[in-house]
């Protein structure tokens, strides 16, 4: 898999974790403690973004 290809994975599945926590906030019958699991879940996926991102600027950089 690309870095690209995984990236965007990466942004797909936060932002589907990003829905089911709209979702799960708007019921009331989710528990709270479901909803912070997502958003430990979102906040990883954002930290392998975000170093993803960084590595990729890096190759660039190196490259030029």
């Amino acid at each position: 898999m690309s870095l690209a290809s995984h990236l965007a994975e990466l942004q797909k599945r936060h932002s589907e974790i990003e829905e089911q926590i709209a979702e799960a906030q708007a019921s009331p019958s989710v528990d709270d403690i479901a909803i912070v699991a997502m958003k430990r879940r979102k906040l990883a996926l954002k930290d392998q973004i975000f170093r993803l991102r960084n590595a990729r600027e890096d190759e660039t950089q190196t490259r030029h």
